[in-house]
């Protein structure tokens, strides 16, 4: 501690009186007492006395409390009654489901995926994997699902559309016009406006299939479907086992030319068995096996008439 001290001085004057003379202490502060005065009106340490300790004191304290296990059951316990207090409000309760824009058999097979029971809280519902429950279903393209006020569960689908028939080793299998499939067909009777298409890789070319479907309008009446030969190319099967054999390019075009042809000469009419088109410049009629004895035949009579 510093020390208070007074010091009498006492002299004679030029007159030879007495003069007494008192010195006070210094009154600048001692350098332990500087130092704290000048850490006191330090920021960081002034924020840390105010903020900082407390905060430390405040943790510390919260942080024994916790580490009682009785003492962590009952917060826990306070925290899940406040939300479930809120979570089962009526305002978040959802009562029922309404699906938009699918079939009836669509509309079955989603309440069947997403077998929710009702009431129920709308934050116990995970939309975003209920909707993937939905979009996993084959005949469902897209879907949007929320709640609606009222407490309605509103699922929008987008069903997709059949495009063409793939006939294969299962059966006949609908597809869209992606190629995706979209479910099995009961009956090609119920589909009178859709090509039926077979072979490998079909399927990843219903869009070229559906061109060549309305190109040979004229011949709907004895057109049985589209065979993908090769994985690269399309035949045109007809009845009475007839086909045509259309190129890798410009499919389409070239069953336009033999429409023409046909609807010139009837070339489709007589007994023939293939119509190759493979060869643009050089079409090639294949014909059955009556027809090319029957061929011999009138040809061997004009020869022998002639020889005669």
């Amino acid at each position: 501690m510093r020390r208070h001290l007074v010091r009498r001085d006492v002299r004679l004057d030029g007159g030879g009186c007495l003069v007494q003379q008192v010195s006070r202490p210094d009154p600048a502060p001692s350098k332990l007492r500087y130092r704290l005065q000048r850490v006191m009106l330090t920021p960081a340490y002034r924020l840390l006395l105010r903020v900082g300790l407390p905060f430390a004191v405040a943790f510390g304290g919260a942080t024994w409390w916790f580490s009682i296990p009785e003492n962590r059951d009952a917060f826990h316990g306070v925290i899940a009654d406040a939300r479930a207090a809120i979570e089962q409000r009526p305002e978040f309760m959802v009562k029922l489901m309404a699906v938009d824009g699918a079939s009836e058999s669509v509309s079955a097979d989603i309440r069947t995926v997403l077998p929710v029971r009702f009431p129920v809280s709308s934050f116990d519902l995970d939309l975003d994997a209920m909707r993937a429950k939905v979009v996993a279903l084959d005949a469902v393209e897209s879907a949007r699902l929320r709640i609606r006020q009222g407490g309605v569960l509103q699922v929008e689908v987008t069903e997709r559309v059949p495009a063409a028939l793939w006939r294969t080793s299962e059966g006949l299998l609908m597809l869209d016009k992606g190629g995706v499939y979209v479910g099995p067909a009961t009956a090609r009777g119920d589909y009178p406006d859709l090509p039926v298409i077979a072979g490998r890789g079909a399927d990843g070319h219903v869009a070229e299939a559906r061109a060549l479907l309305e190109a040979a309008r004229p011949l709907w009446p004895r057109l049985r479907g589209f065979v993908r030969v090769g994985a690269r190319r399309w035949d045109v099967v007809l009845d009475r086992q007839q086909r045509i054999q259309l190129p890798e390019e410009g499919a389409v075009l070239a069953l336009e030319r033999a429409i023409a042809m046909d609807q010139a000469v009837d070339m489709l009419a007589r007994d023939l068995a293939t119509v190759d088109l493979r060869l643009p410049q050089r079409p090639t009629l294949r014909m059955n096996g009556h027809a090319v004895q029957e061929w011999w035949r009138i040809t061997s009579i004009e020869v022998g008439n002639r020889t005669e």
